[in-house]
């Protein structure tokens, strides 16, 4: 009988190559939604952020990011001078900002994942219906794998 462990960590090996090796095909073909260079990681992960829940303040961006508040209001205040993010004052308490993507912003990571989800649509379109079957139902597993993930450092997706 295989050891329960040893066969997480070799599942935990091919997911975690699988995945990359996913992500780089993706990134290869699709590209982009900014300029290459144009934009850091640390950036990139306050614009997902922000995409995925706008209206956050800088405080809320940093809980999600598990970073200190001060490290996101210079990439807020980055972003905001590159045209990628707006401030709004929040209207219940007006020293709070509230963050959301610029309409430009928004229109290229709209353009971005629409092109993206084509060609992965193009690539299952190749695969058999029960291959597509078991792809539809390893989603909900891998969701909730990647909400553990985030939970283990603060983070939430």
């Amino acid at each position: 009988m295989a050891d329960p462990n040893s066969t997480n960590i070799a599942i935990a090996d091919e997911l975690g190559t699988i995945l990359g090796n996913l992500r780089h095909h993706i990134r290869h073909r699709a590209g982009s939604p900014f300029p290459a260079g144009s934009l850091t990681g640390a950036q990139i992960d306050v614009v997902r952020s922000v995409r995925m829940s706008p209206g956050l303040s800088v405080a809320d961006v940093a809980a999600d990011l598990g970073v200190a508040p001060n490290t996101v209001s210079t990439l807020v205040r980055q972003l905001t001078e590159l045209g990628v993010l707006v401030r709004h004052t929040d209207e219940q308490d007006r020293r709070i900002a509230r963050l959301d993507l610029t309409p430009t912003a928004r229109q290229q990571l709209e353009n971005w994942r629409d092109h993206r989800t084509a060609l992965l649509s193009e690539s299952i379109a190749d695969l058999t219906s029960a291959e597509v079957a078991s792809l539809a139902e390893a989603l909900p597993v891998l969701s909730k794998l990647t909400a553990l993930l985030g939970e283990s450092v603060g983070v939430r997706i």
